[in-house]
């Protein structure tokens, strides 16, 4: 899985009719920022209103998912959002001049496709992951819907459908690596069983729907006259089935278990919805979009549940956004007052910068001789080093500028930091720039403990 975030390189477009509202929109991806997220925007509304891709936005789970906010509401979003999360794209606004993407083919490959050929592009900033530490689970004992989400260091989802059908059997589909996704699953269709049909129809849904872009399972005998009548519904000429039981005009499906398939591409675009990539195997027994999104809402709580503790992550092996020479060509700082050893994640509201503690130091030859601890003064000089790095990153000639520091609230020293400990600051802002002024929180840990921490006042002051 990849350890950057990505987005696209440029623009790109794709239009089609809706599923369910049978209105022709078309829908252009877009770059964004790093921790951007996925961002839907409704053009063809005043004022152009953004619908954040969030679980706690949606409010309608009529045989698709659907988002709204602010009064501005996007359906059948899953296919969507499944493709961005199947090309591990963390970033991109989707621009839509109507109420629901196109359907296209029932799958996500075109999406799959315009976004290939937008190209990817790398960003700096780490991938901020959930990793499911302990098993989340959901049951819906009526429905006899069972999903799990078990400790993993990858993204693995496995999905079980049983419709009780003497056509479809009972079929699994499993994606062991997301990589897989483009291949695997994205070409997979929606499908509906054909006693469902006329009852979404009477519900006002699949107005765009035809056999072009969903299967139609024949669950039973169907009459010459009854044929004709579907005929009609769907906007055709002619269907028909030379089987007694088998799919509506005998269309071919991809794979044996495309079914199953297409349901954990639904899963997919759905657990997009918790708003962070996820490391985690996740095990569903017949599935559906509300039961989905149920299990999302749990994920996003156990989310915010651990927000507030949540220690940066440091792998050593990765290479670092900047190192050494690039934090001395950026900081003023020199021996022995620079600080910070190397950074290992920045984006627009964050940093993470590593501070590797030796006997070398040279404080330590008169600080408590014999018994060599960090001075706290020390500890909030590299915090606040880190902390300049994110706040020179907001101009676009970094190199023009001082960041100075110019307050300290709330400083405590939770911990004594000694040689050989390697200390993870983490700076965020808790306010925007205003006239070079910003407010950061900052925070040090070592070994997953917190150490130290305070809220700083920094000033940007221009070169002269």
């Amino acid at each position: 899985m990849n350890i950057k975030q990505q987005t696209i390189q440029k623009s790109v477009s794709v239009s089609g009719v809706g599923l369910h509202t049978g209105v022709s929109a078309t829908m252009t991806f877009l770059p964004a920022p790093t921790n951007h997220g996925f961002k839907f925007q409704r053009t063809d509304l005043p004022g152009q209103p953004i619908v954040d891709a969030d679980v706690d936005n949606v409010v309608d789970l009529s045989r698709g998912t659907t988002i709204e906010q602010s009064g501005a509401r996007v359906h059948t979003v899953e296919h969507t959002l499944a493709a961005l999360v199947g090309l591990q794209i963390d970033n991109a606004l989707i621009q839509l001049d109507g109420p629901e993407p196109p359907i296209m083919d029932g799958s996500s490959i075109k999406f799959v496709e315009a976004l290939l050929a937008a190209g990817i592009e790398e960003q700096n900033a780490n991938r901020n992951y959930f990793e499911v530490t302990e098993a989340i689970h959901y049951q819906n004992p009526e429905k006899n819907i069972e999903i799990a989400a078990l400790p993993l260091n990858d993204y693995r989802l496995t999905v079980m459908v049983d419709y009780n059908s003497r056509v479809i059997s009972s079929q699994h589909a499993t994606l062991n690596d997301i990589t897989q996704f483009a291949d695997e699953i994205a070409s997979c269709r929606t499908f509906v069983f054909l006693h469902e049909l006329e009852a979404l129809y009477k519900q006002n849904l699949i107005k765009g729907g035809d056999l072009t872009n969903a299967i139609v399972i024949v669950d039973r005998e169907v009459e010459e006259g009854e044929l004709d009548y579907l005929a009609t519904l769907l906007n055709k000429p002619k269907v028909g089935v030379n089987r007694k039981e088998g799919i509506l005009n005998n269309l071919e499906l991809h794979y044996p278990n495309e079914m199953a398939r297409h349901k954990l591409l639904d899963m997919v675009g759905d657990l997009a919805l918790v708003g962070r990539p996820i490391k985690g195997q996740i095990l569903a027994a017949r599935p559906g979009h509300a039961a989905n999104v149920a299990f999302a809402k749990k994920i996003k709580k156990q989310i915010q549940k651990t927000a507030q503790n949540q220690v940066p992550q440091y792998d050593p092996k990765q290479p670092p956004v900047m190192d050494i020479s690039k934090i001395s060509g950026l900081l003023a700082h020199r021996y022995p007052f620079q600080m910070i050893d190397k950074i290992i994640a920045l984006d627009e509201t964050s940093v993470v910068g590593i501070k590797n503690v030796t006997m070398n130091e040279q404080f330590f030859m008169g600080h408590f001789p014999g018994n060599p601890v960090m001075p706290g003064v020390m500890q909030l000089e590299a915090m606040a080093q880190t902390g300049g790095i994110l706040v020179l990153s907001q101009v676009p000639d970094p190199e023009n500028y001082w960041p100075y520091l110019i307050g300290i609230e709330n400083c405590r020293f939770r911990r004594n930091v000694l040689p050989g400990d390697t200390v993870i600051f983490r700076c965020e802002f808790t306010s925007p720039m205003k006239r070079g002024i910003v407010k950061m929180q900052g925070r040090g840990y070592v070994a997953g403990q917190l150490v130290c921490e305070a809220d700083m006042i920094a000033s940007l002051v221009k070169k002269k």
